[in-house]
């Protein structure tokens, strides 16, 4: 007996179900388009993980340290605009000149403005580093702030060690090996140094250990030459090496640098400040 088929038509989906006709196709064709549009709309991710900066924005950031450094050494080298003008000046007067002599003055012309104003920036970029040497130079931590700006795979490890009176030695690891720097009173620091390079001599193996003392005196390092001095340290160490070197160092852990606390006469609190650093 044959049976019959059923008339109704068939329910149509829940809810809680995908569709299953023609049209649900074409639905989930464009909603995978959408996800791609956003994805394609998404803002680009740089290397650092933040998101990426045009190159005009990057200029225009340059430009505005290049300014704000400018005005900063300006304030406190007033000769800065008159020196950058001599060195122009006389850079492209000689480029112009030789022009002259080729019977080209004309082709030389770009070439004497372009070296002109590469001269002028490296005389700005000169007296800035002194200026700022020279506002820094005396301060306590000013060794750790040249260290810090140091180019090239070298950790600093500030006030591993220190004296009430502001006196203090920073690691630096490097392909050299550890170097501390110290900076103070010499007969208070040359003690912290000898300590911490014993505490040091348990884990160095056979990386050396140097010392560096921050002064004008003999066998001193200058403030300015501090960072030159550092950089031309042989290089003792394979890339293997200091990591295994900073990986015991970092297990070793760091001595913090004592700061005084407590009450002073007069019911004021210790506190580091640029104002005390000032009176010091």
């Amino acid at each position: 007996m044959a049976r019959s088929r059923p008339s109704d038509p068939p329910a149509p989906a829940g809810p809680g179900k995908a569709g299953t006709g023609p049209g649900s196709r074409f639905r989930g064709r464009r909603g995978s388009t959408g996800a791609t549009a956003s994805g394609r709309g998404a803002a680009k991710v740089g290397k650092d993980g933040g998101p990426r900066v045009g190159r005009l924005k990057r200029v225009g950031n340059q430009a505005r340290m290049i300014k704000q450094a400018y005005s900063l050494t300006r304030r406190n080298d007033p000769k800065l605009p008159w020196v950058m003008l001599i060195a122009f000046i006389a850079v492209a007067a000689v480029v112009e000149l030789v022009g002259i002599l080729l019977d080209s003055p004309f082709l030389f012309l770009p070439l004497a403005v372009v070296l002109g104003l590469l001269a002028a920036l490296i005389v700005f970029g000169r007296r800035a580093q002194g200026s700022a040497y020279r506002q820094v130079e005396g301060q306590p931590g000013a060794a750790a702030w040249v260290l810090e700006g140091m180019r090239g795979d070298w950790k600093v490890s500030a006030g591993v060690a220190g004296t009430t009176q502001l006196d203090a030695v920073h690691r630096v690891t490097g392909r050299p090996g550890i170097i501390l720097v110290a900076e103070g009173v010499p007969s208070r620091v040359r003690p912290l140094v000898a300590q911490e390079k014993k505490r040091l001599a348990r884990i160095a193996g056979d990386a050396p250990i140097y010392d560096v003392l921050v002064g004008d005196e003999d066998g001193q390092v200058p403030l300015r030459k501090l960072s030159p001095h550092v950089m031309k340290l042989p290089r003792n160490l394979s890339g293997g090496e200091l990591n295994a070197l900073r990986k015991r160092l970092a297990a070793m852990g760091g001595s913090r640098m004592p700061v005084p606390g407590g009450p002073l006469p007069g019911g004021r609190q210790m506190s580091v400040s640029q104002r005390q650093v000032r009176r010091r």
